[in-house]
This record gives C-alpha cells, sequence and structure tokens, in this order.
C-alpha cells in the first residue's frame, strides 16, 4: 500500500480554525479533518443550497464547533479565533461566483477582501497559531489567454469582480506577512494557495457546470451550456485539499521558507475544453444525458487558464493522483449513492481513504 501524501499522524489533536466549513470545500475538508483526529472550529455563514453537504455529512456531529457567523464582522471573529486557540488556520470562506459577482460586486469585494482583512487582523493577537493557508483561486492571476501554466511569481490580476477580489486578497496577504507576521516575532507562518476548477461530489452551487449537470440529468433535461469551447484545469476536491494539509504541516513544522503561493492543479492533460467535460460525464451517468449550447449573452468568463504546479511537486512533494476520468466517476458514484440514499458520510470516507492509499 502507497504511503499517502497526507500526514495523519500530523493531525491528530491539532486544533484548527477553519472558516467556510460550512461549504463545498469547507465540508469537504471538515469531514478529512476530523477523520484524522483533528479539532475543528467552523467559522461560516449557514449553507445557502438545499440539499447541501454540510448537512448531507452530518459535519455539525464531527467538530468541536461550528460557528454560524459573517467574517466581515471583526470584533465576532476576533472573540471566537482567540476563544480557539488553534494551531492552525485554513481560510476558505468567501464569494466564490464569477457570475454573482457582476451583480453583487460590493458584496463580493467587502467578503472576500475586508473578510480575509479581518481572519488576518484577528490571528495577530493570537499566540497559538503556527500555520496559515489562505485560500484563493486560478483566476487570481492577469489572465493572458496564453497556452502556458501560470507560476506563482506571474502577475495578478482578474476581469471581473470575483477574480480581482481573490488577485487583492493574494496582494493583502503578502503585504500582512511582510508587515506582521516574519522575522523574529512571529511564529506563524502564512501562505496562500491558488487551484483550479474543483469539481466533486455533493456540490449542489448555482452557476457551476457539474451540479448544473446533474440537475439537469436527473431532472431528464439537456444542459444549456454557455462556453463549450472554454478550457478549464478540472481536478476532484480532494487534489486541492491535500496540497492545503500538506502545505500547513510544512508551515508548522519547517517555518517561514514555506510562506509564500502555492498553485495545486491538475495534470496537463485535464486541462479540458467543457465539451469534452461533460461529454465524459455523460458517458459515465448514462440513460438519457445530453447537452446543448445556449445562444445567448452572458458576462465575460475567460476561455484558457491553466496552472504550472511545478513548485508544489518539487518542493511540496504533491502530486495530483486522480485523473479527469477518476475523477468523473467518483462524482457519479457519490451522486448515485446519494440517489439511493446511502449513508453519505461514509460514502465520502471511503473516496477519502481511496484517495489517500491511491498512486
Amino acid at each position: 500500500m502507497k504511503v499517502t501524501q497526507v500526514d495523519s499522524i500530523f493531525w491528530k489533536n491539532k486544533k484548527v480554525f477553519l472558516t467556510g466549513h460550512t461549504g463545498f470545500k469547507g465540508s469537504w475538508l471538515s469531514l478529512w479533518l476530523a477523520s484524522m483526529g483533528a479539532k475543528v472550529t467552523g467559522y461560516a455563514l449557514a449553507p445557502n443550497t438545499l440539499p447541501n453537504l454540510f448537512e448531507v455529512l452530518l459535519i455539525n456531529s464531527l467538530i468541536q464547533k461550528s460557528h454560524i457567523a459573517d467574517i466581515r464582522h471583526l470584533a465576532n471573529l476576533q472573540a471566537v479565533l482567540s476563544d480557539a486557540k488553534p494551531d492552525v488556520v485554513i481560510h476558505m470562506a468567501a464569494q466564490p461566483s464569477v457570475r454573482y459577482s457582476y451583480d453583487n460586486p460590493v458584496e463580493t469585494y467587502n467578503t472576500n477582501i475586508m473578510g480575509t482583512v479581518n481572519v488576518l487582523e484577528s490571528i495577530r493577537s493570537v499566540d497559538s497559531v503556527r500555520a496559515t493557508v489562505i485560500v484563493t483561486t486560478d483566476k487570481c492571476y492577469e489572465n493572458k489567454e496564453w497556452v502556458w501554466g501560470y507560476r506563482e511569481n506571474d502577475s495578478m490580476g482578474g476581469y471581473d469582480p470575483y477574480s480581482s477580489s481573490k488577485g487583492c486578497v493574494e496582494l493583502v496577504t503578502s503585504a500582512y506577512r511582510q508587515s506582521y507576521f516574519s522575522g523574529l516575532n512571529s511564529s506563524n507562518n502564512i501562505a496562500t494557495v491558488r487551484a483550479g476548477n474543483v469539481i466533486g461530489g455533493g456540490d449542489w452551487t448555482k452557476d457551476r457546470l457539474i451540479p448544473d449537470a446533474i440537475k439537469a440529468f436527473e431532472g431528464g433535461l439537456p444542459l444549456k451550456i454557455r462556453n463549450p469551447l472554454a478550457t478549464r484545469p478540472w481536478q476532484h476536491v480532494l487534489e486541492p485539499l491535500s496540497g492545503y494539509l500538506m502545505l500547513a504541516q510544512a508551515l508548522y513544522e519547517k517555518g517561514s521558507s514555506f510562506a509564500s503561493a502555492w498553485n495545486f492543479g491538475p495534470r496537463d492533460e485535464d486541462n479540458r475544453v467543457v465539451h469534452e467535460v461533460i461529454d465524459l460525464m455523460i458517458s459515465d451517468w448514462g440513460d438519457s444525458a445530453r447537452w446543448e449550447g445556449e445562444a445567448s449573452d452572458h458576462p465575460h468568463e475567460a476561455n484558457l487558464l491553466k496552472l504550472d504546479c511545478s513548485k508544489a511537486c518539487a518542493e511540496l512533494g504533491w502530486v495530483p493522483k486522480w485523473d479527469l476520468e477518476m475523477a468523473m466517476q467518483k462524482i457519479i458514484l457519490w451522486q448515485k449513492s446519494f440517489q439511493a440514499k446511502e449513508n453519505m458520510q461514509e460514502v465520502s470516507l471511503s473516496q477519502i481513504n481511496q484517495y489517500m492509499y491511491s498512486k
């Protein structure tokens, strides 16, 4: 059996403060951390979809404390984080949608930028924190629509409010790291992480390709695709989460040499156009699943986006494990299990264990 990249022994009894624990990625990460014996304190808004993964996986029963609260409220965040006295902070709470950001730019900027400022400000006075991971996105880069993957030292940018807000988060984190968390005065090492288009079982988020496809297929309707020729870096949700966990451990154990920006994306061959991804999903789904183009005007979204993950591979030893075909099989299996009313906590834990010990 292959030794897993994620060190379960390290996480046992570690106190983790996780923002965004009620979301799709946050629920998967909460389950993973709890399964390794970590003591998780969650801080996030209430789930905003029905169904939602947080409730399906019974995350509330697995973690130490769940605070339903807004990261834009600094005083409350400071009090909760100070009381939790965490060893590790992972900040995932955000307004995560490009299309929503066009309609709600002020909320997007307030949540993503000032919410992150509040997290960074809150941990300044908490001496227990040794490692902090701030989650942004691959869309933080100034997208030049070129065929090369973006490296961590490429320029920040962002055409739309969501993407530019995440570019700002990178700049804010860098400024805080240099101003308050460097040198001998701080033992807290801070890094940012940028992942690709994350997919996986239990995602019911609006205006995302895979959730929209599942909803259409379950209803016997054709999936409407806005931009079938757009290329994205597709990856199963466990791929970047494993990178976040490995990086947090490196920050905790090895220190400031890991306090920088990191990409966690798929292999080059899994940068696929949208219609290829849906065709693959249709072949696994079966029945009468189908798609068709949607001929109407839509807000601008990037057509070509790739990540260069050579830094994470070389310095952390992180490598993607599941290709797109495997990821899609796991998503379909998860959804079929949900339809069959199986124990989804057990199904999800099984997938985590399969991932951890796969080649």
